[in-house]
Order: structure tokens, then sequence, then C-alpha cells
């Protein structure tokens, strides 16, 4: 009843377009409640997905990785978020191509991959809310093709700041400038002399595995 009651209160607050009835008490019967520690992996790369997840609490990165183990950033997942890479695997029957990486402890409702597809055939609201879900990373992968495209390194990391910021809604961010640079597929050296630069310019303040933003740096160069 307790997992029931839980389930039921996510979905009325975080996923109001999943409010159809049938679809609800679907989701009530096959879903189960999974959480995940801060720096735990929940999808690897050149895994089966077993489940489709509904982000109720916390943040997750989804990453790439080259032929080299390079990883490079490509978008946050939040609260009332879904992932659509993880739908497009299930409905293809194929592995995962992306890493999915806790960043801020998460909590979501798991829905069993054979359910994925079939829903899709018995539920309006669960179609629209997949096509939505593919809409938003996609404009989310524009987003992050454009920036290592056309912008310099400067502008990269200060916009990754940012987004991670916005993410985990807080102004202070819990990262090494390792863990930055390979987000940003960059040097770890690079990373930190451009932050001693931007804290020098009274932008951030570092402190030991930990960046504090001090004011919006929307358009902000270096």
């Amino acid at each position: 009843m307790f997992k029931k009651e839980k389930i039921h209160e996510i979905l009325n607050k975080q996923y109001h377009q999943l409010a159809e009835i049938p679809l609800q008490e679907a989701i009530l019967r096959e879903g189960f409640l999974k959480t995940f520690k801060r720096g735990e992996v929940t999808q690897e790369i050149g895994s089966y997905v077993k489940f489709v997840p509904l982000i109720s609490k916390g943040t997750l990165k989804v990453l790439r990785e080259d032929d080299n183990g390079n990883e490079i950033f490509l978008y946050y997942l939040h609260a009332g978020d879904s992932c659509s890479m993880a739908f497009s695997c299930c409905m293809m029957h194929k592995k995962s191509e992306v890493r999915t990486k806790v960043v801020e402890d998460v909590e979501l409702i798991a829905i069993p991959i054979h359910f994925v597809d079939e829903w899709m055939m018995k539920y309006h609201s669960w179609k629209n809310f997949i096509m939505k879900s593919y809409d938003s990373r996609m404009m989310e992968l524009i987003q992050t093709i454009d920036e290592i495209a056309f912008l310099k390194m400067d502008e990269r990391l200060i916009n990754y700041l940012n987004r991670k910021a916005q993410a985990i809604g807080e102004n202070t961010i819990f990262s090494t400038h390792q863990e930055i640079a390979q987000d940003l597929n960059a040097s770890r050296e690079a990373v930190s002399r451009l932050l001693k630069k931007l804290e020098k310019q009274d932008v951030l303040v570092i402190g030991r595995n930990k960046i504090t933003l001090l004011q919006p740096t929307d358009g902000y160069t270096i």
C-alpha cells in the first residue's frame, strides 16, 4: 500500500501529463520505486535497458563515450523527466549507447521495459509523454552540439556550470576539475586554468571539490 501511495503522489505532483486514469492504474500496478546515490551509474554503455525511469527527485547526467574511453556530457535529467534513450532502446530491443550517472541522489519510478511499447498503443497520454520527451532531449542535444561546434572552451565551461547549477537548483557545484574536464572532453589543466581566471574576476569561488557561482554568467566572456 505504501508503494502505491508514494507512486500515486509522485504522478500527481510531477507527471500531470500522465493523468489518464487507466494509465495511472497500470503504473501503480507495474511500476516500482528505486533509489540511487551520488556517483552511481544507473545505466551503462553496452548493457540492455531494464526499465524506463520517471524521476521524482535528484539529477542524472547523460554521457557518451568514444572508443578511447573519453566521456562527453550530453544533458541532464531531473524531477519530472524521463530518458528518451531508454525509450528507444526498449522499443528497438538494443543496447544502451549512453551512460547515465547520478549527480544528486535520485529517486524514480521504474517502468519495466516490456510495458513501454504496449502502453504506446493503449494510452494516448503515454504516447504524448514519450514524444515530448524525445523533443526535449533533441533540443538539449542540439544545444550541446552547437556549443562544441561554435563556442570557445571558456564559453563552454561557463554554460556547463550554469546548466549544472540549474539542474541541481543551487549555486554550489560539487565536482572535481577532472570530472568537469571529462564532461567537456577537455584537459584538466585547461579547465583549472579557466576556473582560476573566473575566480580572479569574482565570477566564482573554487573550494575543495566544489565551485560556488557568485553571479549570473550568461553571456560572460573571459
